[in-house]
This record gives structure tokens, sequence and C-alpha cells, in this order.
């Protein structure tokens, strides 16, 4: 049930990120026909697609990792029998995991200094930082739990996506 309620937060995590490049590339052809056609100069246009951009990148984490659509190598875990790759795929995760956890880690500290100390973008929209700040431990956390939902998926033996040696495979 918890693996399923992840699985469906990581899914809105897409469809969020999604709209967010949906958005960028509206503001962007919002942005090209005030300076081409009007001649006119811009404010907050191309500020507001970086902060669109990254938040989509960092927001859309953990939906990319249900999907197992991050960059991976199966050479190896091909080779190894089907307990060889859980192993490995557990270490995988558990090393993610930690490593992720010290980016959300510094994440937050980030974005609470942002949020506590009013800090404002040098630009003049000034949008104030911890908005766009927060999509970094909020992408970083998501995507911990996501990371955590794929490590039990592989302690119980239920991972359908894992790699599957070539014996292994039914035809």
């Amino acid at each position: 049930m918890a693996v399923r309620t992840i699985g469906y937060i990581s899914t809105v995590c897409g469809v969020i990120a999604a709209f967010m490049i949906l958005a960028s590339v509206f503001i962007t052809c919002q942005m090209i026909f005030i300076r081409a056609v009007l001649g006119q100069s811009t404010i907050w246009q191309t500020e507001a697609v970086i902060y669109l951009m990254i938040g989509a990148t960092l927001i859309g984490l953990p939906y990319v990792q249900k999907l197992k659509g991050h960059v991976g190598v199966d050479l190896v875990p091909t080779m190894l029998g089907r307990t060889g790759r859980r192993v490995l795929a557990f270490l995988t995760l558990v090393a993610t995991g930690i490593m992720i956890a010290v980016m959300l880690y510094y994440a937050y500290d980030m974005w609470h200094f942002a949020w506590k100390r009013g800090w404002k973008s040098e630009t003049v929209w000034a949008v104030p930082l911890w908005i766009p700040y927060l999509s970094v431990p909020l992408g970083f956390g998501l995507f911990l739990l996501q990371l955590a939902a794929d490590l039990w998926m592989v302690v119980i033996g239920d991972d359908p996506a894992a790699p599957v040696a070539a014996e292994d495979r039914r035809h």
C-alpha cells in the first residue's frame, strides 16, 4: 500500500514537472514575441524559465526513478544471477539514498537560509529566492522517498523492473 502511494506521488510529480516545462515553453514564446515583434525588453521571463526548468528537473526526479529512466548500465547485472542482481540493486539503492540524503540536508539548509534571511534575486524582478529554492529539498526529498520504495521492493524480492539475465528471460 505504501509503495503504491509513493508511486502515485511520484506520478503526480511527473505531471507537475511536465506542466512546469510546458509553462517554460509558453513563457519563452511570450518573451520572444515581446522582444522580436514588440521590440520591448523583458523583465521576469528569463529568470522564470530558468527557475521553472530547474524545478521541473528536480520535481521530476521521483517520477523518472519510478520509471527506472535514469541513466544506467546493465552490463554487470545481466551477467549476475538473481541473488547477485538483488544484492547489487540493494547496494546501489542504499548508496544512492545516502548520497541523496546528504544532498537533501544541504538543500534544506540552503532553502532555510534563503527563507529566514529574506534573500531575493539580484534582478529587477527580485523574486524571493526561497520560492525557487524550495524545489531543491522538495525534489530530493521525494526522490529519496521513491528510492526507499524501490529499496523495499528489492528487499521483498518483488522488483519487476530489475535487469534480468538472459537465462532467466521467458520466451
